[in-house]
């Protein structure tokens, strides 16, 4: 490949390849305070074309040095043709997994459209299994192109779209919608797809996308067996109440999160303003009243509590 390090002006940067990659912004954000404090730490990756470098690795350090309004990038030049090029995209980012699946799926979907080969072949272009490739494309199949587009646009990430394949394509971008406004982690969002299909009619579906918080924060999320030896009777009762307040609390902040909360009418306000104001005052009450406790890692065990969460146990 004969690589060669240069010093490329910004101006001469070949973006096209970037529609195969997810340009998340808090992705880019990261990036930009790093070019802004340390500078350039690697150089990007492209090869001539056309006259111009096509950018295969750094497409983050390019937009980044634009806004910084750096004027040249150092960048290793390779001598490839393009489709040498769209694999190396898969492996430069596989050492860190900096990409997504969906980013994966689209250089393959490229590979397999734009330079006529088989998906046999793909898996020995690549060095993955047939059936990693093949999960890739599905999911790239079975998606609706507005949802793709959410997803291109870093709104929607591609562990949510994986849920989203079970549902129809119609489906698909109205139950996005509601995964993007609350956020939900993977596991919430195959929660919010099984109960969207196990729905008895459209009158039904459309009660869980309003009110997704019936579903999504419920008891089962809780032991059977809220009784823990290593506890006394006092903290099994303390633990059993915070136990209990964990659904009213996830289905409140569910509620305020709702968009629908800028449509409330004045008059609503009113109505509503002294319960809110006295819930925030008894928060402040919890809030001082738990640092009795005198926790001394909670990151540690909230990141604990969130594990056990994805995988459907408990911490022990």
């Amino acid at each position: 490949m004969n690589p060669r390090i240069e010093e490329i002006r910004i101006e001469e940067f070949d973006l096209s390849l970037a529609g195969m990659r997810i340009m998340n912004p808090e992705m880019v954000t990261r990036v930009h305070d790093s070019m802004w404090l340390h500078g350039q730490l690697q150089p990007v990756v492209a090869r001539e074309h056309e006259g111009r470098y096509q950018v295969i690795d750094g497409l983050k350090r390019v937009y980044s040095a634009m806004d910084l309004m750096i004027k040249t990038l150092h960048c290793q030049v390779l001598d490839i043709d393009l489709q040498q090029a769209k694999l190396l995209i898969l492996s430069y980012n596989r050492p860190g997994q900096a990409m997504e699946v969906w980013e994966e799926a689209m250089v393959l979907k490229d590979l397999l459209e734009s330079h006529d080969v088989s998906q046999r072949q793909l898996s020995r272009l690549t060095g993955y299994s047939p059936s990693w490739v093949s999960r890739r494309l599905s999911l790239i199949s079975k998606i609706d192109e507005e949802v793709a587009s959410e997803i291109r646009m870093g709104t929607l990430t591609s562990s949510q779209a994986r849920a989203l394949i079970k549902l129809p394509r119609g489906n698909q971008l109205e139950v996005a919608r509601v995964i993007t406004t609350f956020d939900l982690s993977s596991r919430l969002s195959g929660r919010l797809v099984d109960a969207f299909l196990q729905a008895e009619d459209a009158d039904q579906q459309q009660d869980i996308l309003e009110h997704p918080e019936h579903i999504l924060w419920d008891q089962t999320d809780l032991p059977e067996n809220p009784y823990d030896s290593r506890l006394s009777s006092y903290g099994n009762d303390l633990m059993h109440s915070l136990m209990n307040l964990l659904h009213p609390v996830h289905v409140l902040l569910s509620q305020l999160g709702d968009p629908r909360i800028k449509e409330l009418k004045e008059t609503e306000k009113v109505i509503i303003s002294p319960f809110l104001r006295e819930v925030s005052d008894d928060m402040e009450k919890l809030t001082k009243a738990t640092g009795q406790l005198q926790i001394h890692k909670p990151k540690q065990q909230q990141d604990e509590r969130r594990k056990c969460r994805e995988h459907g146990s408990h911490p022990s």
